[in-house]
């Protein structure tokens, strides 16, 4: 089942949806897990593949498009701040804990791709959150500094000028997550499997949706490059942990990123690498899929 819900978030909403159960009783109040999905996406795509095989193993599951993004509201558009990713988090258990049927003691989150690391960071001082499941997870402030040819603080001295000169023009400037096209990757010189990947993930028939735009507003990287979702996870983060790697190892960083969380968590509980799979796969192979979900319904059933 499917129902199509709003998160009340300040002055704006967040637009959501909730997977339940098909033979759900009405009479024992589910479990649940909030879902964190990664840059760009909105709930229709990755989250949506997760949520709904949840659903069907038991698990009440909650997707949410960001604030600034998808069908949510806030402005400016295409912003991707990881601290309000963060609190969008927090507003979407605040939502959970008042629905009839959800058990508001049993809440776990579930974070893919940048989403792993939004909610590992939001895990650290919402205590709410009583386990914590990642796929495939990524820091954003790691990824972002290493983007950068002549290092993140000449990249934050550029930006600083452009915002400046924004406020001159009062045109705000959006760049894009990925080439739109193979074919501009090829021009640009990205034939790398990730990107490709990646590419005819988001950006073709496959998992292509209207509402993800393929671009950000360029003043939220000066966020992004300042950003460390892992900060403090050794003193804070005691809930369990469950990490979900793709055993192929490309240039994404998410498996590096996923062995420093397994080391530096205080209550690291089951580390899971799938044979085979590429990051992008971990998006909605089925096969790869279905053995994330699977384990991580073990865990959920044993640490809710």
């Amino acid at each position: 089942m499917l129902q199509h819900l709003t998160i009340p978030r300040g002055p704006i909403e967040l637009a959501a949806d909730l997977h339940l159960p098909d033979d759900q009783d009405g009479e024992a109040p589910l479990r649940a897990v909030v879902l964190s999905t990664p840059g760009s996406s909105v709930k229709e795509q990755i989250g949506a593949n997760y949520a709904a095989r949840l659903a069907a193993r038991g698990f009440a599951a909650l997707v949410f498009d960001p604030a600034h993004q998808g069908q949510s509201g806030g402005e400016p558009r295409d912003l991707e701040d990881p601290y309000r990713r963060g609190e969008d988090i927090s507003y979407a258990i605040d939502t959970l804990e008042t629905l009839p049927g959800i058990d508001p003691r049993r809440i776990g989150v579930l974070g893919i791709c940048a989403g792993g690391g939004y909610a590992v960071h939001t895990a650290r001082t919402d205590h709410r959150i009583k386990a914590v499941g990642t796929v495939v997870p990524g820091n954003m402030g790691t990824s972002f500094r290493g983007f950068q040819p002549d290092g993140p603080a000449a990249a934050l001295d550029a930006l600083a000028e452009a915002r400046s000169q924004e406020n001159r023009t009062g045109e705000q400037a959006r760049e894009n997550w990925l080439p739109d096209t193979l074919q501009d990757a090829a021009a640009a010189g990205l034939t790398d499997l990730d990107t490709t990947q990646a590419i005819t993930y988001y950006r073709t028939a496959r998992g292509r949706h209207e509402r993800s735009t393929n671009r950000r507003l360029a003043r939220g990287d000066s966020l992004l490059l300042g950003y460390d979702a892992f900060h403090l996870v050794d003193q804070l983060m005691t809930q369990p942990l469950q990490v979900v790697l793709a055993g192929r190892i490309g240039n994404t960083g998410s498996y590096e990123s996923g062995m420093r969380l397994w080391k530096m968590a205080p209550n690291p509980v089951d580390l899971m690498v799938v044979d085979g799979a590429g990051h992008y796969e971990m998006y909605d192979v089925p096969e790869y899929v279905d053995a994330a979900v699977d384990r991580l319904a073990g865990f959920y059933a044993d640490h809710l």
